[in-house]
């Protein structure tokens, strides 16, 4: 295994890890559905470390067949996410809400930065990264945490677009959703 693609993927989750820490308000607290919400990406950083240290053995088939393929093909999965997270966190003027607290309301609506292409970049950053993993090393637990990822992502969007909604900025969001897609940047005449 590639040990630069790895360190990659180490920096990328402990970048994601590092989010709540530094960047999302702190008014409230961790709570299970963050924890659930999280879940893939402790369990992508605690196999890539184990697979680091030795702990894991990363003797698959798949990956000695195809080891430098997939190396190849997944470096951009990582980058993307890390240059998007960066390019979101740059885009924001206040710390946002971590959204799974009750007394999330939002301030204002954002729709400049990568949030002119979709309502919501960082979950798109969440999901190359977990994408690109299950490239980097294709296997069960990698398989589970990416479907998991879509399942917890989509269902946490779809939440916060309807808190959104009934919000002050409910018209406002609306036609932003009309014009842009939740993960997907919609295309003139698109559905998506």
């Amino acid at each position: 295994m590639n040990r630069s693609v790895m360190v990659l993927y180490i920096c990328n989750f402990v970048f994601i890890g590092m989010l709540p820490l530094s960047f999302f308000k702190r008014d409230g607290r961790f709570n299970l559905m963050w924890l659930l919400t999280s879940a893939p990406f402790f369990a992508c950083s605690i196999f890539l470390f184990g697979i680091f240290f030795g702990l894991i053995n990363p003797a698959e088939k798949i990956r000695s067949e195809w080891g430098t393929l997939l190396d190849i093909a997944t470096v951009p999965f990582s980058v993307a996410s890390i240059a998007l997270l960066c390019f979101t966190v740059g885009t924001h003027r206040i710390p946002l809400a971590l959204w799974h607290q009750t007394n999330d309301a939002p301030q204002h609506i954002v729709t400049y930065g990568p949030y002119r292409w979709v309502r919501h970049p960082f979950y798109v950053s969440f999901l190359l990264a977990l994408g690109g993993m299950f490239i980097y090393y294709p296997h069960l637990t990698t398989l589970i945490t990416l479907s998991y990822g879509i399942v917890m992502l989509n269902g946490t969007a779809d939440r916060e677009e309807k808190r959104l909604c009934g919000s002050e900025f409910g018209t406002e969001y609306a036609d932003y959703m009309k014009r842009t897609g939740r993960f997907v940047p919609r295309w003139k005449g698109s559905t998506l």
